[in-house]
């Protein structure tokens, strides 16, 4: 019973560093997630855009930025599928226009930014501004890569915006989301976890019974047989070695009288 009970147990083991490897091997080919698609009165433009990652401008004074979640305020992305989130600009730069250029995102490993995680798509517009003085937000839809581990990542957004012809930017979003597994906290992973956790507590279990079954049995011990001399008990293993002796004799004298 109990080889058989490891022999199962080897087999689960063995099957989730399986699904590991699996995963890992998925990891490393993991591809950019495509752009999003056209939009409308904004030019939202989805396709052939100037990748700008590798372009770093300063912020404009005057100019802020915001950003929401408007429908993930707890920040739980699923991976591979679409996101959304709302920038909020305001334009105190002056009697200038702002002209967005594009919103673009990246994804980085927590406790340092220099290990780059994903580049998620650039969303560039056409004709998208923002009057001085004046208010204004802008969609971004991307999608984390469906090969992602789940787990606590930074996301880092900017906006890049023109001012009379010259190009800034600002970091609209600098913090954490957690990623998750896609179709819900329910996967074949977490439930082949769950059942591997209780085949090993049911063969802890078996595990300990029989250990304990096997210690009750080493101490139950047979009673030691007993023979009555007069009113007196005593051990017959004491009486065998003191047949013949002085000290048998006078206990055999006093059961006498005292009868």
């Amino acid at each position: 019973m109990e080889i058989r009970a490891f022999f199962v147990l080897a087999l689960l083991l063995f099957s989730s560093s399986f699904l590991q490897v699996a995963r890992g091997q998925s990891d490393s080919a993991a591809e950019v997630v495509e752009g999003t698609e056209e939009g409308g009165d904004l030019g939202i433009v989805g396709e052939d855009v100037q990748d700008f990652s590798s372009e770093s401008y300063t912020p404009a004074a005057g100019v802020e930025t915001v950003c929401v979640f408007p429908k993930n305020p707890s920040k739980l992305l699923p991976a591979g599928e679409e996101s959304e989130l709302l920038v909020g600009m305001k334009n105190d730069a002056g009697e200038s226009h702002l002209n967005i250029i594009a919103i673009q995102a990246s994804v980085h490993l927590p406790f340092d930014h220099r290990y780059l995680v994903q580049n998620l798509s650039v969303q560039a517009f056409n004709n998208a501004t923002v009057p001085p003085s004046v208010q204004a937000t802008f969609p971004y839809v991307f999608a984390i890569s469906k090969f992602m581990q789940p787990g606590s990542f930074d996301l880092v957004g900017t906006i890049i915006y023109e001012i009379d012809q010259n190009a800034y930017q600002n970091v609209f979003y600098n913090g954490t989301i957690e990623v998750t597994e896609p179709g819900g906290l329910l996967s074949v992973e977490s439930v082949f976890l769950f059942c591997l956790g209780v085949a090993l507590i049911v063969l802890i279990g078996f595990w300990i019974r029989g250990q304990m079954q096997n210690l009750s049995k080493k101490t139950k011990k047979a009673p030691k047989a007993k023979v009555e001399v007069g009113t007196a008990t005593t051990d017959a293993s004491t009486d065998e070695w003191l047949q013949g002796t002085a000290f048998a004799q006078s206990q055999a004298n006093k059961s006498k009288k005292k009868k």
